[in-house]
């Protein structure tokens, strides 16, 4: 039984691995005075200039690989894995091998493959860190933050496909330090909160290096430890990587 929860939850944890390492920011260095009880649209604009603004939607290929601890409320005992994502555009590969399951789920810009049987993870985009970069996009609408966390700093993005993130950002940068999602699977409904504990700067881009994250699965909670050791930015990528076939 607890393998059979462990193996259902990587998908999860695969899921937002890609989400939190497949957004990247640059050096953020807008400290305004946006206070949390400004509108949401201005805390929106904040967060999303102080990772840069336009510079967001210049990266061409993101290229990470690091290492992953799951522990959970049914297996204390932290089990090693390692990740690796592809992102080139649209397209992308996310690839997570354990001991107790291996997935790997490819989009090529037209169909998704995934192996894991029965489950297709959200798109990459609609997300986590990503969403952040599609502020201002036609059909993103942004709103305050729910009651439960109406004293933190911070605002709710949903896209055309009704996902939604809520981002907490920092009191002085206006970078973004936290976020929780939700999403379904099969019908069952996931959440999922992350804090980012280190960041990267390369070229003068911030990129979460390392973050905890807790996911939410209903009658199991798994908790996670990521870590990117190789980051590779605008580096040339075959075409080829991406067929389903691969």
């Amino acid at each position: 039984m607890i393998i059979a929860y462990m193996t259902k939850s990587f998908a999860a944890v695969a899921a937002f691995a890609f989400l939190v390492f497949g957004s990247i920011s640059t050096l953020g260095q807008n400290t305004s005075t946006i206070a949390k009880g400004d509108a949401p649209e201005a805390l929106a604009k904040a967060a999303f200039e102080a990772h840069g603004g336009d510079k967001l939607r210049t990266i061409r290929t993101l290229v990470i690989r690091g290492s992953v601890d799951v522990t959970s409320s049914a297996f204390q005992q932290a089990i090693a894995g390692g990740f690796s994502t592809v992102i080139a555009g649209e397209k992308y590969i996310l690839d997570i091998q354990t001991p107790f399951q291996s997935i790997k789920q490819v989009f090529d810009g037209q169909n998704t493959v995934s192996s894991f049987p029965g489950i297709t993870l959200p798109p990459v985009t609609s997300l986590g860190f990503p969403m952040l970069m599609r502020f201002g996009e036609n059909g993103v609408r942004i709103s305050p933050l729910p009651e439960t966390k109406k004293k933190q700093k911070g605002f709710r993005m949903t896209g055309p496909d009704g996902f939604f993130t809520d981002f907490i950002i920092d009191e002085k940068t206006n970078l973004i330090k936290s976020f929780d999602s939700a999403y379904e699977i099969g019908g069952r409904t996931f959440t999922t909160a992350a804090t980012v504990d280190k960041n990267r700067v390369i070229d003068g881009i911030i990129i979460p290096e390392k973050y905890s994250q807790r996911f939410d699965l209903g009658q199991f909670v798994a908790y996670s430890d990521f870590k990117a050791k190789e980051i590779l930015i605008n580096s040339k990528i075959d075409e080829s990587v991406f067929s389903p076939g691969r």
